[in-house]
Formats: structure tokens, sequence, C-alpha cells
């Protein structure tokens, strides 16, 4: 089963009052869908996973050692799509201690960590508009020593995990998240 996107949307709100958290959410949600269609998958289930990917941040205070267990258990006892949370467990591979094993789990991977990275940059230069980024200078910051410390670099190579490359990754998910910054 999955959750309508008004009731995933509730869930998510009722968890995490960080707006900035939320917004991550929102863009990962918009670059999983943007990643399924892409790829042919089911649009509806990849962007479940991605708007509902950190239910437990504030809860689990972001702890890498458990964070996403508590939203898998959450998750599971609503009778939700275990593929759903099989993908939310394994995002954070600190938790799940265990090889992601299919194009779903290294796209989750890689879409809610890009939009971390996007998320922080634009916290760096607030009066930076996501549609004025570039794919280039994503890339760009990816290679840079002041990397966003809480954004790991191989979660985003993930993206060639299932076909996609950087470049062509990075213009994807800044798509979807300008979509999403002019809608707020």
């Amino acid at each position: 089963m999955l959750l309508s996107r008004e009731q995933a949307i509730d869930l998510l709100r009722q968890n995490i009052k960080n707006e900035r958290m939320i917004f991550h959410c929102l863009a990962s949600e918009a670059v999983m869908r943007a990643l399924a269609r892409r790829l042919g998958k089911d649009e509806e289930q990849w962007g479940q996973a991605g708007l509902l990917h950190d239910l437990d941040v504030e809860m689990t205070a972001a702890d890498p050692t458990v964070h996403g267990l508590e939203t898998t258990r959450m998750l599971t006892e609503m009778g939700i799509d275990p593929e759903v949370v099989q993908a939310i467990r394994l995002h954070n591979e600190m938790a799940a201690r265990e090889p992601r094993t299919s194009e779903f789990h290294h796209a989750l991977a890689a879409g809610e960590t890009i939009t971390g990275l996007i998320v922080a940059t634009s916290l760096v230069y607030p009066d930076k508009k996501i549609s004025s980024v570039k794919p280039k200078s994503v890339v760009k910051r990816m290679k840079e020593k002041a990397f966003a410390a809480s954004v790991r670099r191989e979660n985003i190579l993930e993206c060639e995990m299932i076909g996609i490359s950087l470049e062509e990754f990075a213009a994807l998910a800044l798509t979807a998240m300008a979509a999403l910054e002019s809608d707020r």
C-alpha cells in the first residue's frame, strides 16, 4: 500500500517541524519522480520513498547509526509497500549495514543526497535561486574540499549504478527542484 500524497505530507509534517528539512523531503520526492519517469519506473512508489525517507530525522537527531530505522518501523506498521520501506531503510547505509541491490535503492540514495547538496548550497548562497544553478556547478561543488559536510559524495555517484551520468543526474535534479521552487 502507498499513502495518498496528502496523507504522506500530513505524516511528514507530523514528524518534521524544520521547514528546510520539509523542503528537502519535497525536493527528494520531485527528484525521485523525475528519475522514475526517466527510467520508466513507478512514479508514485519512487516519489513516496523520496518524500518519506527522512521521516525520523528529528526523532533520531539524524544519528547515522539509527536514522531510517524508526521510519522503517513506522511505515511497516502502517502496511506501506515493502519496497518503499526497504529503499528508505537502505538510503542510510550506516543504519542498514547492507548493500543496495536494486535501481530503486541506488536511486533513493543518489536522489536524496543530491537534493541535500543543492539545498546546502542554496543555504550558503541564500539569494541564489535553484533555477539559476547550473549542472556543471553542482559537479564542480562535489569536487571541492569544502563539500557539504552532511552530504556523502559516494551516494550521489550511485546515479551511475542506474545508468545516468553525473552531469545528466545533476541536470535532472535541478530541473525537478526548480519546478518545486517556483511553486513556493
